[in-house]
């Protein structure tokens, strides 16, 4: 449960927030209802993200593991909920974004993603613990413009995420809705069975 109400004062730029949200997520979002009752600090929160949106130095798919892992070494539900769906709007395989947890037993991962997700869990550590050995991997692999991407939105996502876990923001069901819920494939398969 949130520990600040997701009911902020009606400011106009609260709504102006509200509309772009609901037209580009299908919802308000509860980090900018949260971050609301101090417009400063949305305003900050907005201007930074736009930013960081432009950021093309690092494959799409190598940072939204990134982003994930990051999100679930720290426990925050919020962030894997909204990180599964933006990359499944996007494209990425499914199987990818549910092991995400326990990557290391899975086995749909290449090398250079292991090495992504294990940098990202190492940089979240506190104190962090990269070595030297996974740094000059990454560095071989992705250059260095793509390494320090990679490092940047790492603490990009440790931000987002232990916001979101102190303010006790929890999923707000963005996976439910690009996921195929089990009712609908049992009437799928009951359609296809009956043809």
């Amino acid at each position: 449960m949130a520990r600040v109400s997701l009911t902020p004062r009606r400011t106009l730029f609260f709504r102006i927030m509200e509309w772009y949200s609901k037209r580009a997520y299908g919802k308000v979002l509860d980090p900018g209802r949260a971050l609301a009752h101090h417009p400063r600090v949305l305003w900050a929160d907005l201007r930074f993200e736009q930013s960081v949106a432009k950021w093309n130095r690092l494959d799409p798919d190598l940072k939204a593991l990134a982003e994930m892992a990051t999100a679930a070494s720290i426990g925050c539900s919020w962030c894997m909920d909204f990180g599964y769906w933006v990359s499944r709007e996007r494209g990425m395989a499914r199987e990818k974004l549910v092991d995400v947890p326990r990557w290391r037993d899975s086995d749909v991962y290449t090398p250079l993603e292991r090495d992504v997700m294990e940098y990202a869990e190492a940089m979240t550590a506190t104190p962090p613990t990269v070595d030297d050995d996974l740094a000059a991997r990454l560095l071989g692999r992705l250059g260095e413009p793509a390494f320090v991407e990679l490092t940047a939105m790492v603490a990009v996502e440790n931000l987002r995420s232990r916001i979101n876990s102190a303010l006790g923001l929890t999923s707000q069901g963005f996976k439910d809705s690009c996921d195929v819920p089990p009712a609908a494939r049992r009437s799928t398969a009951s359609s296809e069975r009956a043809r």
